[in-house]
């Protein structure tokens, strides 16, 4: 067997360069599935955080929603509660039976703590200043004792529910000294 001689000829640099993919070529393929799991991380980590807001989003509508429902409710139960009240000053003032006045006072109590569970509060009027936003004014007297401007009397009591107004104090303001004529 005879072996013939390979010839080495020197090729052509146009012929390589189709043959071969160019170093940057290789270098950008090499890249690429690295950018691209950074893209697919990074995409990942937004919609990550996106579900974390609707889900926080979802349950503080949730909330809303059920604070909502709720205040019709109360708002029928004032009624109520302002009748249980008066039943228990009339009782207080007839001198009922101290057992009878005792179980009421103690229902009364729980009925106004369950009520404030769910958020509603007194409006306080005792040596309050008249506001507006909070009270609604019956009418003006004057006094001598408190200021122009300043509640004298409560004709019904106002509550807020989370902050919200659910009914304004009925109050009567005071007009300043009396003028005399």
């Amino acid at each position: 067997m005879s072996e013939e001689p390979t010839e080495i000829t020197e090729a052509n640099p146009e012929e390589v360069a189709e043959e071969t993919p160019a170093t940057e070529e290789c270098v950008e393929k090499e890249a690429a599935p690295k950018d691209r799991s950074a893209e697919l991380e990074g995409q990942l980590l937004r919609m990550r955080a996106d579900f974390d807001n609707f889900r926080k989003r979802t349950q503080r509508d949730k909330e809303n929603w059920n604070r909502m429902a709720l205040e019709p409710l109360v708002i029928d139960l004032l009624t109520i509660l302002d009748h249980f009240e008066l039943g228990l000053q009339n009782a207080e003032q007839h001198e009922a039976k101290a057992a009878v006045t005792d179980g009421f006072r103690m229902v009364f109590d729980q009925y106004v703590k369950i009520l404030e569970k769910y958020g509603l509060q007194l409006i306080p009027t005792e040596n309050a200043a008249f506001n507006p936003e909070l009270h609604e004014a019956v009418t003006q007297l004057p006094s001598d004792e408190v200021p122009e401007g300043n509640i004298l009397a409560e004709t019904r009591k106002g509550y807020t529910m989370n902050d919200k107004l659910v009914r304004a104090a009925q109050v009567v303001v005071s007009s300043g000294p009396a003028e005399d004529s």
